[in-house]
């Protein structure tokens, strides 16, 4: 499933694998746009899988709408971040403290590895 809100943004949830689901994000994520990564966390919350991957490698600008909402998916389900992470985005954990919060891979692949040594 592809969703796009707006002309630079882009969700699309991958088929789940081994109890794992795999987000991919797309492009600028702020309050108008961060919907549909809401929606899509908490879908697959509900659908019962055991690990959720958020890829960010083409996230080019998130806001702090974005992050409250990647919090409230880490409170909820079992969540890893797969980079590489843009800049802007490393800097928003950074700065915001919540870097540490999140489980934070180097890539999707190394973030569905069972064995995958995480930071």
């Amino acid at each position: 499933m592809s969703k796009t809100t707006g002309p630079s943004t882009r969700v699309l949830v991958l088929p789940g694998r081994d109890g794992t689901r795999v987000i991919v994000c797309e492009g600028e994520f702020d309050i108008d746009s961060q919907a549909v990564l809401r929606q899509a966390l908490k879908t697959a919350h509900s659908d019962g899988v055991t690990r959720t991957v958020v890829d960010l490698a083409g996230v080019s600008f998130a806001d702090s709408s974005m992050l409250n909402t990647l919090i409230q998916a880490h409170h909820r389900q079992h969540l890893v971040l797969a980079g590489p992470l843009a800049p802007q985005v490393t800097r928003l954990l950074e700065v915001s403290g919540t870097y540490a919060l999140f489980t934070v891979a180097a890539d999707t692949t190394s973030a569905i590895e069972p064995a995958a040594q995480l930071s």
